[in-house]
């Protein structure tokens, strides 16, 4: 195998399907995930391979690493990408949704990072991306729950790039703004460029971390956010 693989999760529309596009065109082989037969569409459109499930789910999370080492036997870029939370008023969200909030987010970013850190670790480098929200930075009580978790996330990137930089291994994150994956234009006054971003310029800001153009960059979590977060 002498193309590099990356393997996304949620990648099977908006962000994660943009970021598949902009990784294949850069030469990868793809592992896509997600909820629904968008992944396998996909894939076949791309030459890559795919496979159902959620990020939640800790057998489906080894089971789309699985395929990717029986495909392509290498994992070196990894997209963990996730939907949002249920939401609500923030004492109001239960206890159960705040459990699932907690799988969503920051317990598949762990597993993933348990099934693919081996791999790495034997092949001498590899980068992870973790897709949290502008929000983590500058909570909004429009989205409590995915604010929390998410910032957890980038507290989790910071200790892991800690703990195997010297493998080789980089984690970062990436904080979107406002996209038009979904039907938020009318927030786009709040960026400073007054607009919302397309999915494909979040996908070049991930293909940045997911690719040796960041071969220097680990811990860190890139804002893409228009300057919606400029005075922080």
């Amino acid at each position: 195998m002498t193309k590099k693989v990356c393997l996304i999760t949620g990648g099977g529309r908006g962000i994660g399907a943009a970021v598949a596009r902009e990784m294949a065109a850069r030469g990868y082989a793809l592992v896509l995930m997600s909820p629904s037969d968008n992944c396998e569409t996909l894939a076949a459109e791309l030459g890559g391979v795919a496979r159902r499930g959620v990020t939640q789910s800790a057998d489906d999370l080894r089971a789309i690493v699985d395929l990717a080492l029986a495909t392509y036997g290498r994992v070196d870029a990894v997209l963990n990408h996730t939907g949002h939370p249920p939401k609500g008023d923030l004492l109001e969200i239960t206890d159960e949704n705040w459990d699932l909030a907690n799988d969503l987010i920051v317990k598949s970013v762990v597993r993933m990072s348990r099934l693919v850190t081996p791999v790495m670790e034997a092949q001498g480098s590899g980068s992870i991306v973790n897709v949290t929200t502008y929000a983590a930075l500058e909570p909004s009580l429009w989205f409590p729950a995915s604010c929390v978790y998410r910032a957890g996330v980038q507290a989790f990137a910071r200790l892991y790039a800690d703990r195997y930089g010297p493998k080789g291994i980089r984690m970062n994150c990436l904080a979107p703004g406002f996209t038009d994956s979904l039907d938020v234009a009318k927030y786009g006054e709040l960026a400073a460029l007054k607009r919302i971003a397309r999915v494909e310029e979040q996908a070049k800001a991930a293909a940045f971390l997911l690719t040796e153009d960041s071969s220097y960059v680990t811990g860190q979590t890139l804002v893409v956010d228009g300057g919606v977060t400029r005075s922080i």
